[in-house]
């Protein structure tokens, strides 16, 4: 009786080499991988610093009406404007709009143009995100602030919004994580992001199944590593509620 399977394995093994040899080590090839690797950290990194800082004055328009609805009456109208849009419509969408018709004629790059619409993108998220973590917070904290003598604005900023944030800062990492996949249409516009990097690869080898692999593995690795820390982060909180 004979077996193939060591054949089998040796030629699989063999197709495989050579393929890496061509996808990615020869003429430096991995390097498209690398650059868009980059280029995608950049874009997800400081859209999520708009998203947040955005999404934070939004929550703040928001609660402050929901908790008094004769102030903010014109800022919560454009607020709920904005998370109806954005939220309403696709991110690739979005960032073709703002490439072609608001950002087109700027100084502004193909970088900055993506931070910005995926950055007002995550903010329309976040903006949800952190009203329903000061909404989480019981209301005796505001009652207490304020029998203290603390203003409206002062117990916000120095009771109820520590702990808000708190409370929802898993879920902003959680938005990071979905950001940074989000990001793999930014090839749309002529960027080269780690989606795009392997598209290169593939176009110039004709190989479709390792450069899509490769640049999926690299999107889970960053992923589980991303994970892995905030359920570090998850636990030190945990931790410091008992001390």
């Amino acid at each position: 009786m004979n077996f193939t399977f060591p054949a089998v394995s040796m030629s699989f093994f063999s197709v495989l080499k050579d393929q890496i040899y061509e996808c990615l080590i020869k003429e430096n090839r991995y390097m498209y991988i690398v650059t868009g690797l980059g280029n995608t950290l950049l874009i997800t990194v400081f859209a999520v610093l708009i998203g947040v800082v955005l999404g934070t004055l939004v929550a703040l328009v928001k609660t402050a009406h929901q908790n008094d609805p004769k102030k903010m009456r014109v800022p919560n109208a454009i607020c709920s404007v904005y998370l109806t849009v954005i939220r309403g419509t696709p991110v690739l969408v979005q960032l073709m709009i703002m490439y072609y018709i608001i950002i087109v004629g700027t100084a502004i790059n193909d970088i900055g143009t993506a931070i910005l619409a995926f950055g007002i993108n995550s903010g329309a998220y976040v903006a949800e995100v952190i009203r329903s973590g000061i909404m989480s917070v019981d209301r005796g904290q505001t009652e207490a602030g304020r029998s203290l003598g603390l203003s409206q604005r002062t117990t916000m900023v120095k009771i109820v919004f520590p702990q808000a944030v708190k409370n929802v800062l898993p879920a902003i990492g959680n938005e990071f994580i979905s950001l940074l996949k989000e990001t793999s249409v930014a090839g749309y516009i002529g960027i080269q992001d780690l989606t795009k990097g392997g598209d290169v690869i593939r176009s110039i080898t004709y190989q479709p199944y390792l450069p899509l692999l490769a640049t999926a593995a690299v999107y889970l690795v960053i992923v589980i590593a991303l994970s892995a820390l905030l359920s570090k982060a998850e636990r030190r909180m945990r931790r410091s509620d008992y001390r």
